[in-house]
Order: structure tokens, then C-alpha cells, then sequence
């Protein structure tokens, strides 16, 4: 992905400490496709608390680029910390909390311990000031709700959630972030489409064990077009034209706000609806011609519409146009889930023709504004 507005690139270093990242976004993924009926929850409040953990480091590499050795050592170890937090996903809340509240706090310590190793050691230090306090107090709820196990840990990892949801809005010294517009929204979409890529290598897994039919490719290939269009919706140029809004704001809070909802909030439904969608994908794969079970058609609508939805919040926070597209396409989406109770392939066949619709009306409208605008300019 090319960024238009000058600045540093995302590092190798950053594309590897992602890739480790989705790893979790994997692992909820192959836990929700074996509770599909009662984990949704579970799942989204897993991906919640890892997500703005996530956030975090994409704030701090933006800042305090791993240019030297103790920093990417530093990086390194927060890695190990969402690897430790990725194997525990699968029983999370069966015994395994401990391991992911360890893995939490691992990732924790490292992100404030790199803040630290800022160039501007006075202005970084004090925005994290007041974030580590906050961060740290959730993370030791997501530490003792692991070891507690049962209704603790529900209480205690969402009150975690809820905390670092408010965070930004505790603190008051937003203004201090220097935002780096070209870095942030590159660093953001490289997680994107390595989190679609990762949905893709799910759905090919359902394959594993079973025989290969043509029913089944069907759905398979289906399910790679749907992939390719929740692509498309993301990285149709509007990527870009998100990242001069944000760049073209110069008032130092309004612009950490704006990103914080645009790339913080509405980047969640994105993940979330991409972990969704592999799911109902893939519990359609081998059941191509046979109806659905109601949560599994359900969950593979929603998930489409809850990227939908989630990249339509993204592009009006931006004041970016196409919002509307994504709007109807999602309510299109969710009208397709009684098909799948009658057949797999039918539901899954009509999301990827709305999603296909959705994406060409945009770009007929895109490309005649383009037509419109450069007569206009001849003409003058």
C-alpha cells in the first residue's frame, strides 16, 4: 500500500510484530467456528481488549520508531507477549486466563517501556504519564480475572475493556501526540489486509480432513471473492484520501480524536467483521447445497456488515464520501441470512453479489465525478 502524503514508512520490523498480531485474530477465529453458537461474546471481548492493546503499539511506532537496538529488543518482547496471549486464546475461559493475563501485562510493561526511549523524552513523557496508569490498571483486571477464573473474569476483562475504550478521554493531553498521517493509516491498512489474508489461509484450513468436491470449491472460491471485496471496499483509493483528511487537520487534539475513532473505534468492527466473516465462510464450506444452522448464517451476514459498517464510520468520521455505499451494502448483507437457512451456497453467493454491486455503483459514481472534474478544469 503506497501513502501519498510524505513521511517514514512502516518498518520490516512493524510488518513482522503485525503478522504476530493477526496470529490472535486467527486463534479467535478457529474458536468461534468450533462454539459458534455461544462464544460471540467471548470472541469480541478477547478481540477487544487485544485490539486497543494493539492500537497502542501502532501510536507508539508512529512516535518512537525501532531505530536501534534496545528498541526493536523492546518490540521484540512485546511480540512474545501477544504470542503468549494468541496460545491461550483457545481456552481463554477454561483455564487459561492466567496465561493470557501474563501475555497482557508482557505487552503492557513493553509499550510504556518504549515510550520511554523517545526522542522527545518531555512531551512523550508526559502523554505517558497519564496513559501508563491507565493502561496498567487494566491490564492487572485482565491479570486477576485470569487467575480468578468464572464470573470474575467476565467482570473484570470487561471493566479492562471499558477502561482502555475511555482512555482517550481521561487523559488531557491528546494535543501532545505528533501524528504522523502517512505512517499511521499505512500501519493500520498493512494489519487490515494481512488480517483478510490470514481469513483466507481459515477458510482454507475447513479443507483439512475432508475431500475435495466440487460443491465444496465452490463455496471456497465464493468465499475468496467475498475476501476480495471486503479488499476492494477498504482499499479502493479511499485509504488514501483518508489519509489526507487526517493529515490536513492541524489542530493537535481534534486531529488525536479523529484518529482515535477512525482508526481506533471503527478499525475494531473492521477486525471483528473480517474474524466473523471467515467464520460463516468457512462453517459453509462442505455444506455448500444443505441449509444452514441460524447461528452460522447469521454470523457470516453480520460479519460482512460489520465491516461494512465499521469502514462506513471510518470514512464519515474522515469526512471522506462512500459511507452510504457501505451503509446499504451492509443492510443488503443482513437481508441475504433466511437463504442460508435454505441453502449454504445461496446466502453466501448473494453476500458477494451486494458486496460486488456496492463496490461497482461507487466506482461509477467515483469515476464520473473524476470525468465531471477534469471538463471543469479544461473548460477553464
Amino acid at each position: 500500500m503506497t501513502s501519498q502524503v510524505r513521511g517514514p514508512r512502516v518498518s520490516t520490523i512493524e510488518l513482522f510484530f503485525d503478522l504476530v498480531f493477526v496470529f490472535t485474530v486467527m486463534q479467535l477465529a478457529n474458536v468461534f467456528v468450533k462454539h459458534v453458537d455461544t462464544y460471540a461474546l467471548r470472541v469480541l471481548l478477547m478481540l477487544g481488549i487485544i485490539w486497543w492493546m494493539y492500537g497502542g503499539y501502532a501510536w507508539l511506532t508512529n512516535a518512537v520508531a525501532p531505530s536501534s537496538t534496545l528498541r526493536r529488543t523492546l518490540l521484540l518482547t512485546g511480540m512474545a507477549g501477544f504470542m503468549v496471549i494468541a496460545l491461550s486464546i483457545p481456552y481463554a475461559f477454561d483455564g487459561d486466563g492466567w496465561a493470557f493475563g501474563v501475555g497482557y501485562a508482557l505487552v503492557t510493561v513493553v509499550h510504556s517501556a518504549l515510550f520511554l526511549q523517545a526522542d522527545d523524552n518531555a512531551s512523550i513523557g508526559t502523554a505517558i504519564a497519564g496513559l501508563a496508569p491507565i493502561n496498567g490498571t487494566a491490564a492487572l483486571m485482565v491479570l486477576a480475572g485470569g487467575f480468578l477464573g468464572g464470573a470474575w473474569q467476565y467482570g473484570l476483562w470487561t471493566a479492562a475493556l471499558v477502561l482502555v475504550v475511555v482512555a482517550p478521554y481521561l487523559q488531557r493531553s491528546m494535543g501532545i501526540w505528533t501524528i504522523d498521517a502517512g505512517h499511521f493509516a499505512e500501519r493500520h491498512g498493512l494489519v487490515v489486509i494481512v488480517a483478510i489474508g490470514e481469513s483466507v489461509i481459515s477458510i482454507g484450513l475447513a479443507f483439512a480432513g475432508m475431500h475435495i468436491d466440487p460443491a465444496a470449491l465452490l463455496v471456497a472460491l465464493l468465499g475468496l471473492c467475498i475476501a476480495y471485496y471486503l479488499y476492494w471496499n477498504y482499499f479502493s483509493g479511499d485509504e488514501t484520501r483518508a489519509e489526507h483528511a487526517l493529515h490536513a487537520i492541524a489542530e493537535p487534539v481534534r486531529k488525536a480524536r479523529v484518529a482515535v475513532v477512525a482508526w481506533g473505534y471503527a478499525h475494531y468492527f473492521l477486525i471483528a467483521g473480517i474474524v466473523f466473516t471467515a467464520v460463516g465462510v468457512k462453517l459453509s464450506v462442505g455444506h455448500a447445497f444443505e441449509p444452514l444452522h441460524w447461528p452460522s448464517a447469521i454470523v457470516l451476514s453480520v460479519g460482512v456488515a460489520t465491516f461494512l459498517l465499521g469502514h462506513a464510520w471510518f470514512l464519515s468520521t474522515l469526512e471522506v464520501p462512500g459511507a452510504w455505499y457501505r451503509v446499504a451494502a451492509a443492510a443488503g448483507v443482513m437481508a441475504a441470512i433466511p437463504l442460508g437457512h435454505w441453502r449454504a451456497v445461496a446466502q453466501v453467493t448473494a453476500v458477494l453479489l451486494v458486496l460486488a454491486a456496492a463496490v461497482i455503483a461507487k466506482d461509477i459514481k467515483t469515476v464520473r465525478a473524476q470525468h465531471t472534474t477534469a471538463i471543469h478544469d479544461f473548460g477553464r
